[in-house]
């Protein structure tokens, strides 16, 4: 089946569906995620051309509902009357024309999210919460609570907001959020709203402020006017900053099955339209932003629970990019549309892709977050760790080359595959040596883990990639600089990745001392007590993997922090969190290993402000300028050592020239996104 034909093995996923008065064409629809980075969003809150053409390059890829990131209404000027908005008003309605009239060139329909203040989950203290509550991210501090005054006054923005938009030719807009613990979802929940106002008190009062909101807007903007909610069906909360796992149990601190069922009906009797669902809070983070520990569809049952007890549609998403899926459940009624945020970040022609039978062909979001939410808190453009054209989409593609050109590429990682497809696609003949069996390099080991099957789908799309664009893969084979100087190769890519450190440890020369890739790719971890020397990323994954398959589990790192991995976002940083303590891992910070014999490993750790430490253990140890270092032993029947890569440049610098590019790991041991970002940059410039 061609891409762009109308029948499709997915009939429910590509059936027509009534949002209000709108009609989308398929039951694809784009998740919001933050686009206000100063290139991609003006200061009024419209889109620069840049950040429309990021979404109506979603729209060109078949994605039926574009719902755009939030957009904060007291950023859009007010308007002053009926008959005369002012000056920044209109400004607001002609920029946001581009961004309708792109997504309707092909048929899609556009939602604009709109926002009120993050409350406690704001990254500023000052701002205002329904009560005085302790702020997410600095819990020592709370958040003051909002006037009335203040709640009325964003009621009428909303209203402005919406008008405008529907103004610039905007199909509705989605009311964000009574979810994720934001501002109004902080008022509908018990625990979060201690107000004795109109406002407060019973799930009526805590539910006026949304209510309201939706009752304004249809009055300015007409009954028919699509209005959405953004609506977490479950919050996943054990408590202010503690999140449950999935299957965990726990007693709901937040919003739980019986209230949530009250709080979805009040709504869509309210007037809302849709409900667009997912789970979470800023205190259970990784719900709503789910990373790649989460399981697949991780909102699903949850989504099905509630569609049993409303009659207005609901949109799932979380983890949600299975097409056969998402068809049955459609199908069977169990949700009404498909949502996807990051995996449309990935590819943005997945819908096309379902349509035409092409699900080989997508590159898949492997969830690390690190090129999309990471970015997003940094005040950067939204983007992708995978697709480094995400969010420059008509300025940073890949073009032919004037003049063919010979290129070598040294190394199968993903960074080299990542640099032969971007030149292949330019035309370029292009060798691939890869001195294994096998293209993946030290990404194969990375993706070894049960949960970890995007990444694995990415390496197949990788070989997918090479092979269809033509490059001569040549598997192994080693390319040394005999080879590289005889072959009169005009570009060269060294992409020979990075060497697992070592650690002259006493004791760590024994069979069962293993360090990070033996381990991943074999699983030779035999016995019940584990020792894991190095608590990085990859460190921490094998400790929780560990524990929770029964193994009883000790982390020792030899700084005072843990997870110290360039761009881990708090979304993944949280979960692991979580994890290390419900599988009971043991974390040792600033603590080293001096020796391991007989099963016992000897630990050294430095103690600078000597918690729990009695006065005489204080007279026993001299306490230098770093701390006092304490002595102790753990009994480990398995050693893995996880202390990070060194970079292998060795061949770049035997055949350094104007035309070699050193890349990935080679250049500096980090992530996906550097290797590949590395590459594609480089590549698409030769």
């Amino acid at each position: 089946m061609k891409r762009g034909e109308t029948m499709s093995k997915y009939p429910a996923l590509f059936s027509p569906v009534k949002i209000g008065s709108m009609e989308v064409k398929n039951r694809i629809a784009m998740m919001p995620m933050g686009v206000f980075s100063p290139r991609l969003m003006g200061p009024n809150g419209a889109y620069t051309k840049d950040g429309a053409d990021y979404y109506i390059e979603r729209a060109k890829g078949g994605t039926g509902l574009i719902i755009t990131g939030l957009l904060p209404v007291a950023w859009l000027p007010k308007g002053h009357g009926p008959g005369d908005q002012g000056e920044g008003f209109y400004k607001y309605i002609e920029q946001q024309k581009y961004l309708a009239d792109g997504i309707h060139k092909y048929g899609s329909k556009v939602i604009v999210q709109i926002t009120a203040l993050s409350g406690r989950s704001s990254m500023h203290h000052t701002d205002p919460a329904p009560s005085e509550l302790p702020n997410v991210w600095d819990p020592t501090h709370n958040n003051r609570e909002m006037t009335a005054a203040e709640i009325k006054d964003y009621i009428e923005m909303f209203a402005n907001a919406a008008l405008a938009n529907k103004m610039a030719g905007i199909d509705g807009v989605e009311v964000h959020a009574v979810h994720e613990g934001y501002l109004l979802d902080q008022f509908t929940m018990e625990n979060t709203n201690h107000r004795t106002d109109e406002y407060g008190g019973s799930l009526e009062n805590r539910l006026r402020f949304p209510t309201e909101i939706v009752q304004a807007i249809k009055a300015k903007c007409g009954s028919d006017f699509p209005v959405t909610v953004r609506y977490s069906v479950k919050s996943y909360m054990k408590g202010f900053n503690r999140g449950a796992l999935p299957g965990e149990k726990f007693t709901e601190f937040g919003r739980d099955y019986e209230e949530s069922i009250v709080v979805a009906n009040m709504l869509a009797e309210a007037g809302y339209d849709a409900l667009n669902c997912d789970n979470g809070s800023y205190d259970s983070w990784y719900w709503p932003h789910p990373p790649v520990y989460m399981p697949k569809a991780c909102n699903l049952e949850d989504v099905k629970f509630l569609r049993k007890h409303v009659s207005i549609p609901v949109i799932c998403a979380g983890k949600f990019d299975d097409p056969a899926l998402a068809d049955r459940e459609i199908a069977e009624g169990g949700i009404d549309m498909m949502g996807m945020g990051r995996p449309l970040l990935a590819d943005p022609y997945m819908a096309d892709k379902f349509m035409a039978g092409e699900e080989s062909d997508i590159r898949p979001c492997i969830g690390c977050h690190n090129g999309c939410l990471s970015r997003i808190f940094q005040m950067k453009d939204i983007s992708c760790a995978v697709n480094p054209a995400c969010g420059r989409e008509l300025t940073y593609g890949i073009g032919k080359a004037d003049k063919v050109k010979k290129v070598l590429v040294v190394g199968g990682g993903i960074g080299g595959m990542e640099a032969a497809r971007v030149c292949a696609l330019r035309g370029h003949s292009v060798d691939l040596y890869e001195k294994t069996g096998r293209l993946g390099g030290q990404f194969i080991p990375a993706s070894a883990f049960d949960y970890k099957e995007d990444d694995r789908r990415l390496l197949t799309w990788y070989e997918k990639q090479v092979k269809d664009t033509g490059v001569n893969v040549h598997l192994n084979s080693y390319a040394d600089k005999d080879l590289i100087k005889a072959s009169g190769y005009d570009e060269i890519f060294v992409a020979t990745g990075a060497v697992e450190k070592k650690l002259a440890t006493p004791g760590f020369d024994q069979k069962n001392v293993t360090y990070t890739i033996d381990t991943l790719m074999n699983g030779n971890v035999d016995g019940e007590n584990i020792l894991i020397v190095g608590g990085g990323l990859t460190g921490i994954e094998i400790a929780c993997d560990l524990g929770k398959k029964g193994k009883r589990v000790t982390v020792v790192e030899a700084t005072d922090t843990i997870l110290n991995s360039f761009g881990l976002s708090a979304a993944n940083y949280n979960m692991l969190m979580e994890m290390i303590d419900y599988y009971k891992v043991n974390v040792m910070k600033s603590t080293v290993v001096t020796k391991y014999e007989n099963g016992v490993a000897d630990l050294v750790t430095t103690v600078k402000n000597y918690p729990n430490i009695n006065n005489r253990a204080k007279l026993m140890f001299a306490a230098g300028p770093g701390g006092m270092p304490v002595p102790s032993q753990v009994k480990a029947d398995h050693v893995i050592v996880s202390v990070g890569y060194v970079s292998d440049n060795s061949l770049y610098e035997e055949v350094r020239a104007d035309n070699v590019h050193l890349i990935g790991d080679a250049v500096k041991p980090e992530n996906v996104m550097k290797a590949v970002w590395d590459a594609y940059d480089a590549a698409r410039m030769i």
